[in-house]
């Protein structure tokens, strides 16, 4: 796990070593094991290691073929790297380390571009050819390891973070006021777009080729098929057992390792899961909780603090368990270096993964986590999935599209950015949101298959955006993160589930209004253990039924409570009048929804989080 820079100049000027080696200091916590910098002529990679297998110098970056050929910049884990290794051998290579690094080069020496379609793992590459001075770039299935890239006339210069980018001093920082108005509805991004101008994520899914002349060819290699399966139908029983050994065999796939590997462990399903999993080969593992001190916490907000839980876990499993307590004041402590490390705000309010990672960090470099599992088992049944009585695609579009209105609705939203507002206002977020299923099939004939369509956007935007995040914040502390419920094979199989195994009642729409105050189990809460029907009946062979049959609940905080309590002078404090965001954002239409929280009228813990990210963001130029 590491940082990757480099860039391509294409008006024939030498890359420089002093403009790499800028860029790779900007990134040195995601790789304090060691630094390296190359160019060739127009060309120039740079890397920061964070040393996880074969951790002696012969796994330094960038690394250059035996002919000397190829040279690879690489960030991320190839799970299978040892059975392609093997055959690799058989075609007559040798290698001289035991990393994922090699067998990924020589990979791409002998497979070429469809090398990428036999990695099973997360990652983010270069790859420079001084034979035909060409660059390649990948970035894997889901989008776990992240990619930004910056494209001019003159050159194209890519980062693991953007900050490298910045650092290059090759360009200006400033902030894609379109892009805003995207994240201001989604609170994500949904497009390549990113809060900065000129500057873009690199797809999932895709590699990429760029020649000397400055063309960029992009390919996707990969994308989610949710699907019902209509040629050869298991019996429930045959799909539990595939996939119990599905998990089991992606757990230990990725439990190779040269450094101690611990895990999170909430009182959840699939957190809870994997350490048992884990814990069958790695004998007191390490584990991490984060609580919260709930003394001014609403009635719903108690349920947030899961160590009572991840305790009884703990000792079910017998691991070395961690904890930490986050009180309403951490949040304020630590938004400097939260947002420097994040960069751009985007799903959910992510503080207690920062401290997360920072406890997880001071114990192990490595570490497990639940993500993903939702995802692909439709674990959110109250929210978006039963979008299922329509007509067509485009009636489809138009109703889940208002159901991912996340902070600001199209209705207010001219409004909102009233000073700025001829600067945006050709953006169309309907358009946005639709172009998502670009490359999908549409036909949509069951509720089945409108449920599908919607478990594809969720693993397209907001899982991607989950994986963006946990990324930055755990190599915020040179933590290593991996996801096991993202194994292809495990991911590859979980399409095919039938939807009746994952989700129940079907025909009831259960949908919460995210800016509703007050407590909402009564509502909602009640019905959200019906999601991930069959993950909870494998679980149940090694976690007890009391967390299986647990209702769904994410890694939250106790915000809607202390952004009107306990830290609401933080909250007055930062978004004062002359705010640097309200040279974008109307003042008064913007103060009166932060009042409607302040005043519990709705909660808005949401937005008033997005408009603190933003403000720091703009602060910092």
């Amino acid at each position: 796990m590491c940082g990757i820079v480099g860039y391509l100049n294409f008006n024939g000027a030498p890359a420089s070593e002093p403009v790499l080696k800028k860029m790779t200091d900007s990134i040195v916590h995601r790789g304090p094991d060691g630094e390296g910098q190359y160019t060739h002529g127009v060309c120039g990679l740079g890397h920061r290691r964070l040393s996880i297998i074969d951790l002696s110098n012969a796994g330094a970056q960038p690394m250059q073929n035996d002919n000397g050929r190829y040279v690879i910049s690489y960030n991320g884990e190839i799970y299978n790297f040892k059975e392609i290794r093997n055959i690799l051998k058989t075609s007559g290579y040798k290698f001289f380390s035991n990393t994922d690094t090699e067998v990924v080069l020589k990979a791409y020496e002998e497979w070429g571009e469809e090398c990428v379609k036999r990695f099973n793992g997360m990652f983010a590459f270069a790859i420079w050819d001084k034979k035909e001075e060409e660059l390649f770039l990948a970035r894997d299935r889901y989008g776990i390891k992240p990619l930004y890239y910056h494209q001019s006339n003159d050159r194209i210069i890519f980062a693991s973070e953007n900050k490298a980018i910045f650092a290059s001093e090759l360009v200006k920082k400033e902030i894609d006021k379109k892009a805003l108005v995207e994240y201001m509805t989604f609170q994500n991004f949904f497009s390549e777009r990113t809060l900065f101008e000129n500057i873009k994520m690199f797809p999932q899914g895709f590699f990429g080729k760029v020649k000397k002349n400055g063309r960029l060819e992009l390919k996707q290699y990969w994308d989610f098929h949710f699907k019902e399966p209509r040629d050869r139908v298991l019996t429930y029983d045959e799909y539990l057992e595939e996939l119990d050994f599905l998990i089991r065999q992606a757990v230990n796939r990725q439990l190779v390792s040269d450094v101690e590997i611990g895990s999170y462990l909430s009182g959840g399903m699939d957190s809870g899961s994997l350490t048992c999993l884990a814990s069958q080969h790695l004998p007191y593992i390490k584990t991490f909780t984060v609580g919260f001190d709930l003394n001014s916490a609403s009635g719903l907000e108690l349920a947030f603090d899961e160590r009572s839980k991840a305790e009884h876990m703990s000792y079910l499993f017998k691991t070395e368990h961690y904890e930490m307590v986050l009180k309403s004041g951490d949040m304020e402590r630590c938004m400097d270096k939260l947002v420097y490390h994040l960069e751009e705000p985007r799903v959910g309010q992510c503080y207690p993964n920062f401290y997360a990672s920072k406890l997880a960090s001071k114990f192990t470099k490595v570490v497990l986590s639940g993500a993903g599992g939702d995802e692909i088992f439709a674990g959110y049944p109250w929210r978006y999935y039963r979008s299922v009585g329509h007509k067509d695609f485009e009636a489809y579009i138009d109703d889940y599209y208002l159901y991912w209105q996340r902070l600001i609705p199209n209705k207010t939203i001219h409004k909102i950015f009233e000073p700025i507002w001829d600067e945006v206002k050709d953006v169309w977020t309907r358009d946005i949101f639709r172009n998502v299923y670009k490359n999908h099939s549409n036909n949509l004939d069951s509720p089945e298959d409108y449920i599908n369509h919607s478990l594809y956007f969720e693993a397209k935007t907001f899982l991607h955006g989950l994986l963006v995040v946990e990324d930055k914040l755990s190599m915020a502390h040179s933590l290593e993160t991996r996801v096991p419920f993202l194994d292809n094979d495990l991911v590859d199989f979980a399409q095919t589930v039938p939807i009746r195994h994952k989700l129940a009642r079907l025909d009831e729409v259960v949908r919460i209004n995210e800016n509703e105050p007050g407590a909402k189990n009564k509502n909602y809460f009640q019905k959200t253990n019906d999601g991930k029907l069959i993950l909870r009946d494998v679980m149940n062979r090694y976690i007890p039924n009391e967390v299986t049959d647990r209702v769904k609940q994410g890694f939250s905080s106790p915000d809607a409570s202390w952004f009107k309590g306990e830290s609401i002078e933080f909250v007055k404090k930062e978004l004062h009048v002359n705010a640097k965001i309200f040279d974008i954002l109307n003042y008064k239409e913007t103060s009166n929804l932060i009042n409607e929280h302040l005043q519990g009228k709705e909660n808005r813990r949401l937005l008033i989080w997005s408009l603190l990210n933003i403000e720091k963001v703009m602060c910092e130029y």
